[in-house]
């Protein structure tokens, strides 16, 4: 709900609008021993958000490892606000995604996101999450999350350092505190599909087949020579 035309009995709308009478009106009051402070509600409201921000950590490789150092005492990021993790995506007000994304595991990640709560946002921590990483020419590696899911910072490196971490979080609370809580829209944000590969090579996909089915006949003999 957005106000936009305030209606208060003892100042006229002209005088609303202008800050000098405010601070007059403000000034009036200090000096009779009332302490106002002056601002608005969207202002308190992102204060609070951007420094209780709970993150649903989704880490599959060595950029965890460095989240995790964020958490210890040479770091120490609860002076923050960031040091509560949530295992539920609908706890969570973002995710941070630290490490390499899979195509298999695209759509579990996705399906996280969609589960979360708005507002939400997305960190992608690492060269893996951003692009690939070295792995950015395998047939199995998602080219960076944007792909299927809005990214709002991006955090490079392989792996990042903490410090870097929590230069990456501080400028996630820099844009929390700018977004309107009431009212207008922060982001249009596109809903894509997670990638499917559909141009595997058949001679990789016969002989995937035929080590599975390798695997499975070993597994069946073993079965039945244990029971013989």
């Amino acid at each position: 709900m957005e106000i936009r035309k305030p209606s208060i009995k003892s100042i006229p709308y002209e005088e609303w609008k202008d800050n000098e009478t405010l601070e007059s009106i403000i000034n009036e009051l200090n000096e009779g021993g009332v302490n106002v402070v002056l601002g608005n509600l969207d202002s308190l409201i992102n204060w609070g958000r951007s420094n209780s921000l709970w993150s649903l950590t989704f880490a599959t490789s060595c950029c965890g490892i460095e989240f995790m150092a964020c958490g210890c005492a040479r770091y120490d990021f609860a002076r923050f606000g960031f040091e509560v993790t949530r295992n539920s995506p609908r706890q969570a007000d973002l995710i941070m995604c630290a490490g390499t994304i899979t195509h298999k595991m695209a759509p579990v990640l996705k399906r996280l996101y969609d589960e979360m709560a708005e507002p939400k946002y997305v960190i992608a921590v690492g060269g893996c999450a951003i692009s690939g990483g070295p792995f950015k020419n395998s047939y199995h590696v998602v080219k960076g999350i944007d792909e299927f899911m809005p990214v709002d910072v991006y955090i490079p490196g392989c792996p990042p350092r903490p410090e870097a971490i929590l230069y990456g979080m501080m400028q996630l609370q820099r844009k929390v505190k700018v977004e309107k809580f009431f009212g207008g829209v922060n982001r249009k944000e596109k809903n894509p599909s997670p990638l499917v590969i559909k141009d595997i090579p058949k001679n990789f996909a016969h002989e995937m087949k035929s080590a599975a089915d390798t695997c499975v006949n070993a597994v069946k003999k073993e079965i039945n020579d244990t029971f013989k």
